[in-house]
């Protein structure tokens, strides 16, 4: 069996992405992985019903696979039509039935977040309020306390202050997640959108309570309050546009 009749019997057996290698090889393995046949292979693997047409739907399977299989780039966003200085966050936390925490917040403290963290926490805490711009953090001052065994939630509002509109982050949610290991007690609600946007799946707000290590496993002394949208929103740009589209009252 010759070098080239070898290269025939393998290329049917390999995925998309390792046949386009070996086309870059050199020009011999090129004008043999070019064949119709080993393409047509490759899609009758991902798109078994179009390969029982006599032809390809499109100029040759090769450009088929092309089309439709190669990775889809990350789209770039356009400039927010939103920008902080134009909103002011409404915090509200109670225990129980009890308010204990009540402010309303500029968007640009809000961004700016907790640039200097309180004395005593540890260094791997520490490292989270550096080089991240999609996490919102707020300083608590003074820090209040935090018993575990009462029910404790917030609610979160966001003001326009161009048209004067409210939108819901998280309505009355609870914190009932503790984690010790990040000093943050954890608690999140679903964003409500517009009306205008209904296929955008379901995407959370977290809120976080951000505690002392006092080794007390029955009171958080807490010295910070965390948003973030990590399931949507990974920069700036992309939490403005997520609030953009909520559903403004």
């Amino acid at each position: 069996m010759s070098y080239g009749e070898i290269l025939k019997v393998v290329f049917p057996l390999l995925e998309g992405a390792d046949l386009a290698s070996c086309m870059a090889v050199c020009k011999q393995w090129r004008n043999i992985a070019q064949d119709e046949y080993f393409w047509k292979c490759v899609c009758a693997k991902r798109w078994p019903s179009i390969c029982k047409r006599p032809n390809p739907p499109t100029v040759t399977y090769y450009k088929l696979y092309q089309t439709f299989y190669k990775r889809q780039r990350q789209q770039t966003l356009l400039p927010p039509r939103l920008s902080f200085d134009n909103l002011e966050f409404f915090i509200d936390i109670w225990i129980e039935d009890k308010l204990i925490f009540s402010e309303v917040v500029p968007g640009p403290v809000l961004q700016t977040g907790i640039k200097t963290p309180p004395p005593g926490i540890c260094d791997r805490f520490r490292f989270q309020f550096e080089g991240t711009d999609c996490k919102m953090s707020l300083p608590v001052e003074p820090r209040f306390k935090v018993p575990l065994s009462e029910t404790v939630s917030i609610s979160v509002l966001v003001g326009r202050k161009d048209s004067n509109r409210v939108a819901c982050i998280v309505n009355k949610s609870v914190f009932d997640y503790i984690d010790r290991t990040s000093y943050r007690a954890m608690a999140f609600d679903y964003l409500g959108f517009s009306p205008a946007h209904p296929f955008v799946p379901g995407i959370r707000a977290w809120i976080s309570l951000l505690f002392m290590d006092d080794r007390n496993d029955s009171v958080i002394d807490v010295f910070g309050i965390e948003m973030d949208f990590c399931d949507a929103a990974k920069s700036r740009d992309e939490v403005l546009w997520l609030l953009d589209i909520l559903d403004w009252k």
